[in-house]
């Protein structure tokens, strides 16, 4: 995403501003800039891999997590509470940990969103160790029910053409792999969230959305959940109260979209066999 260059930049910064470090002859209590301390440049995604590569590794046991979500920074930012980069703005973690951190165990979930991503940078996620990839779901005691996956809009800048084709594609291909590394979960494919842009979401974002649509029809044990009516207005623009930057959902955002997720979940709707394809 094109704010995405900003923001992981700004991170490095206040990455810096928090670690502690006094200059010679400075008293501990005298002032000191960020620009005057060492600091190893790490931006936010490096990070976010990081620390899901850690929690993989480590974990003593992933048997509770009923839900993984796999997606770029709209399913990161989930996450964080306080936005690092816009003061007095918030994001998803206090939504998540109401509705998805354990407090109700059939939907305990595991957040997989990393900021930046685009959908080939989640295949390599995806793809076993053994074969190159990261393996991110290579622990055989992850074994959710659901998958839920938002993916595409990254690939929408710097795009390859045409774009709605290049995003379908690799969304399903995604969906494939999900399926081969998880073949009895149900995979959730959810639609984009409208943009500021209405030519781009006339253009771009709804055909990909229908066909993604027309796509999980095809697939066994696959959903399409449209979210892009939640976040428009009667008139069809962009509900910009639910975003904080016009891409990235407000903390009210992610409200409303945790509501979709826990009003379909809690509908268990029935999975029908695929139409054909």
């Amino acid at each position: 995403m094109k704010s995405l260059n900003i923001w992981t930049g700004l991170y490095a910064v206040a990455l810096a501003a928090t670690v502690p470090t006094i200059a010679q002859g400075q008293t501990p209590d005298a002032p000191r800039f960020v620009a005057e301390t060492p600091t190893p440049r790490v931006d936010y995604w490096q990070k976010r891999a990081s620390d899901i590569g850690q929690e993989l590794s480590t974990a003593q046991s992933l048997e509770p997590v009923r839900l993984v979500f796999v997606g770029d920074s709209i399913t990161d930012f989930w996450h964080l509470d306080a936005n690092p980069w816009f003061p007095g703005l918030y994001c998803g973690w206090s939504v998540w940990n109401e509705s998805f951190g354990g407090a109700v165990p059939q939907h305990k979930a595991l957040n997989l969103g990393v900021s930046g991503d685009r959908i080939e940078h989640v295949l390599h996620r995806l793809l076993p160790a053994a074969q190159g990839g990261e393996g991110w779901l290579d622990r055989p005691d992850l074994q959710p029910d659901t998958l839920f996956v938002m993916l595409g809009i990254n690939n929408s800048f710097d795009a390859e053409k045409p774009a709605t084709t290049s995003i379908i594609k690799g969304v399903e291909a995604v969906v494939a792999r999900l399926r081969e590394r998880r073949p009895k979960a149900r995979i959730v494919i959810q639609s984009l969230l409208p943009t500021e842009d209405a030519v781009k979401n006339r253009d771009l974002v709804m055909p990909v959305n229908a066909a993604l649509r027309t796509h999980a029809a095809t697939q066994a044990n696959t959903v399409f959940l449209d979210l892009y009516p939640s976040f428009v207005d009667d008139s069809g623009a962009q509900r910009r109260v639910l975003f904080n930057d016009a891409l990235h959902p407000s903390r009210e955002g992610y409200r409303v979209w945790r509501d979709r997720l826990v009003a379909f979940l809690n509908a268990a709707p029935e999975v029908k066999a695929p139409s054909g394809g």
